[in-house]
């Protein structure tokens, strides 16, 4: 199969009413776009911002393309990942062979970019043993998603941190500000709010509000467009289109 012949990558987003959102979703895309010159990548949304997913699928139906991969933009395979997403890709058009790739997380590819984003806030490798960090996610009411963010909290602690704790903006518990001050009471020299997120919003605001609340020493930024995100983008397009070729008979 050639270069043109890929399937396309469809970036599937939730979408929000914060302008912001759509803004990391893009500067996301674009640096996908520079790792795979050549690739032709699309983005749509599931609500507020357009173009959307079914828009999307129409306009490459029409343009005569055959095949995409649609990539989840999500951390976790909750509800938008198990319903939303596929209810949107079955009402592709008939001419379209599309496969949904696998969520993003979890990934030591985003662990990288949590790390990124503690030092990019002021913390250097020296702090890190004496340092707490609360990851904090959007939350969900999916056991398995609640149950993902738990494991990687408990993985990301072995790699020196003093403690990690997971927090929930909606859904679950504890908040950000309960996780910070639990971490205090561990005796944690400082504490520091990783917001597992991709992109800011209404639920970023609040994990930044609670890190707030709760004086917490250090708040990283979202994951945004971080270059392993993005690295990460590909390694789950390609894992999705494999099959696809070989079905193909590529």
């Amino acid at each position: 199969m050639s270069l043109c012949q890929q399937p396309v990558l469809l970036v599937v987003a939730h979408g929000s009413r914060d302008p912001r959102h759509a803004a990391t979703v893009h500067a996301l895309v674009r640096r996908v776009r520079s790792l795979r010159p050549g690739l032709r990548v699309e983005t749509g949304f599931l609500d507020f911002n357009v173009p959307s997913v079914q828009g999307v699928l129409e306009s490459l139906a029409a343009r005569g393309v055959r095949d995409v991969v649609a990539l989840p933009l999500l951390l976790t395979r909750a509800f938008h990942a198990k319903a939303d997403i596929p209810s949107v890709l079955r009402q592709a058009p008939p001419r379209l062979r599309v496969r949904q790739a696998d969520v993003l997380g979890p990934s030591p590819l985003l662990t990288r970019t949590l790390e990124r984003r503690l030092h990019e806030a002021g913390l250097s490798p020296a702090d890190k043993s004496s340092t707490g960090v609360v990851l904090a996610s959007a939350g969900s009411s999916d056991p398995e998603a609640i149950a993902v963010i738990a494991d990687i909290a408990r993985e990301w602690r072995h790699t020196g941190w003093c403690a990690v704790r997971p927090a929930f903006a909606s859904a679950s518990l504890p908040r950000t500000e309960d996780a910070v001050r639990a971490l205090r009471s561990l005796g944690c020299a400082k504490v520091a709010v990783a917001p597992y997120v991709l992109a800011p919003g209404f639920l970023p605001d609040r994990i930044a509000r609670g890190a707030a609340e709760a004086r917490a020493d250090v708040l990283a930024d979202v994951l945004g467009p971080a270059p392993e995100v993005a690295r990460l983008l590909l390694e789950r397009y390609d894992a999705a289109r494999l099959p696809l070729r070989t079905a193909l008979g590529a």
